[in-house]
C-alpha cells in the first residue's frame, strides 16, 4: 500500500492536473458503483455500465477540473493555512461554490440521462433542497480540516475519497426518476 501512495505521490508531483482529474473522474465512478450495489440493490446482472460510464464523464470533465481549479481560485483569494483562512475558505465554499456546483452537476446528469429541459428543471427543483442540505450535514467539517491540513496540490483527492460516499448519494439522486 505504501508502495502505491509512493506512486500516486510521484505522478502528482509531474503531472498534478491530470492526476487530479483522473482520481476525480475515477471516484465518481466508484460512488456510482456504491450506488448501484449498494444503495439501489441492483445486483452484478442489474448494473447499468453506461450510467457508471456517464458518471465517470462528468467526474473527468465537470468535478475534476471544476473543484480542482475552485481550489486553487480559493487559494489565491485567501491565501494561508491558518484556523481562520480555513473557517474563511470553508464559508466561502460552502456559501458560494456549492450550491453552483451542486445544481450544476445535477444538471449535468439531467441532460446526460436524457432529460427534456423542463424535466431536467424539474427534477432539479424536486431535489436540489434535498441535496444542498446533506450537502451541509458533511461538507463543511470536511472543508475545514482540508483547508487547514492538507496542501492545495493533495486536496481534490482527499475531498474526492471522502466524496465515495457523497458521489454514491449523489449518484443515486441524479439517477433516481
Amino acid at each position: 500500500m505504501a508502495a502505491l501512495w509512493r506512486g500516486y505521490q510521484k505522478l502528482l508531483g509531474k503531472h498534478p492536473w491530470k492526476v487530479q482529474i483522473i482520481t476525480a473522474g475515477s471516484l465518481v465512478g466508484v460512488g456510482d458503483v456504491i450506488s448501484q450495489q449498494l444503495i439501489e440493490r441492483r445486483g452484478l446482472q442489474g448494473h447499468n455500465v453506461k450510467r457508471t460510464v456517464k458518471m465517470m464523464g462528468i467526474g473527468f470533465c465537470f468535478v475534476g477540473p471544476v473543484v480542482g481549479g475552485w481550489y486553487k481560485i480559493l487559494d489565491r483569494l485567501i491565501p494561508g493555512s491558518t484556523k481562520s483562512v480555513a473557517l474563511k475558505k470553508m464559508l466561502l465554499d460552502q456559501g458560494g461554490f456549492a450550491p453552483c456546483f451542486l445544481g450544476c452537476f445535477l444538471m449535468i446528469a439531467g441532460a446526460l440521462n436524457g432529460l427534456s429541459y423542463d424535466d431536467n428543471v424539474s427534477k432539479l427543483k424536486r431535489d436540489y433542497k434535498d441535496a444542498l442540505i446533506a450537502n451541509y450535514y458533511i461538507w463543511p467539517a470536511v472543508q475545514i480540516a482540508n483547508f487547514y491540513f492538507i496542501p492545495l496540490y493533495h486536496r481534490l483527492a482527499v475531498v474526492q475519497c471522502v466524496a465515495i460516499v457523497w458521489n454514491s448519494y449523489l449518484s443515486w439522486k441524479a439517477n433516481k426518476l
